[in-house]
């Protein structure tokens, strides 16, 4: 794994014991099912697709610890890369966002149908299991200190659930990554003809203490706004947070992947950043100049991973969230 760039940020959050939620209660490790017995949809909030995310975690153990049950249909919390997880050293934090791979770009046939890989092998188990969740909440955290974001896919419906959740102010409407498909875009999520729906929240930096109330808050949320829990579950945890505020609404226009080995961007961006002429270069890729397609460009989660072939940063404009030519399903699925 290429070492990322800059310094490495303050852990202020410790790595929550999941020991006594391994077990799980479905047959497949670090995956409990609660049943209402009642007729709703299959909702799931997952946590450490990477291993180095110690908010959702957090958050799951939260859940737990506060006897969270459905009112309809079923709940479900899922610890995802387990192996990862369990190298997490706050001497190296960076190192253990996978064991062997990304497992939030193996969610396509292709790398699901083979066990290349510690992260393969875990997907190919909880795959059944995916296939069977409605509704999606995938709890993550990003490299740099940037304002929390949720991630809600290209169609209408990913677009309407964040707004049904109100949280986190920024939405960004995308397409995943040339890479390979998240989870959040396996299966049914990604298809427009389907009721079922799925998000990722990315809750702040990785070990910032707010990012696990803000991975909290927006779980908390999330389960309301799918109907899952009673209406006063976790009430007086909300009330602590600050009003939710007007979301703002991204749209990305370009996608940038890195082509070299020598990419390397013009200034330390963190995310964002708003590049007001189009024509702007904001990096090299080699001996190309990387620039701003539009005005008013939005720099969204600028890696400091920089390997050829991943995602070097998104490019989006600001769009009225409340147009769309496109109606989404109802979230009763």
């Amino acid at each position: 794994m290429t070492a990322v760039s800059a310094d490495t940020p303050t852990v202020e959050l410790s790595k929550v014991d999941i020991t006594p939620y391994l077990a799980g209660n479905t047959g497949i490790e670090g995956v409990t099912t609660f049943d209402s017995g009642k007729p709703g949809p299959h909702v799931t909030i997952s946590a450490i697709v990477h291993g180095n995310e110690l908010c959702g975690p957090i958050a799951l153990d939260w859940l737990f610890k506060h006897d969270v049950a459905p009112v309809r249909g079923k709940l479900s919390l899922v610890f995802v890369n387990l192996d990862a997880y369990a190298r997490f050293d706050t001497s190296d934090p960076f190192a253990s966002r996978w064991a062997d791979e990304d497992m939030n770009r193996l969610w396509q046939a292709a790398t699901l149908d083979d066990d290349a890989s510690l992260e393969r092998r875990r997907a190919r188990v909880l795959r059944p299991f995916f296939d069977t969740v409605d509704l999606l909440l995938d709890l993550h955290s990003m490299q740099n200190a940037t304002p929390p974001l949720m991630l809600a896919g290209p169609l209408a419906k990913g677009r309407a659930l964040a707004q049904a959740i109100g949280v986190p102010e920024l939405v960004v409407s995308d397409a995943g990554h040339a890479a390979g498909k998240r989870l959040r875009d396996y299966a049914a999520f990604i298809d427009p003809a389907s009721e079922r729906n799925a998000l990722l929240v990315e809750c702040g930096q990785h070990w910032e203490a707010e990012a696990a109330d803000v991975a909290i808050e927006t779980s908390l949320r999330f389960l309301h706004a799918t109907g899952a829990v009673a209406p006063d579950f976790g009430a007086e945890y909300l009330a602590s947070r600050p009003a939710p505020v007007p979301q703002q609404f991204i749209e990305i226009a370009a996608p940038i992947t890195i082509s070299t080995e020598s990419f390397r961007f013009t200034q330390p961006f963190i995310g964002g950043e708003v590049i007001e002429r189009a024509g702007t270069v904001i990096a090299h890729d080699g001996e190309v100049s990387v620039v701003t397609p539009e005005d008013n460009m939005m720099l969204i989660m600028p890696t400091r991973r920089l390997d050829k072939g991943l995602t070097a940063v998104r490019l989006g404009r600001l769009v009225d969230g409340s147009e769309d030519p496109n109606p989404a399903p109802p979230l009763t699925a």
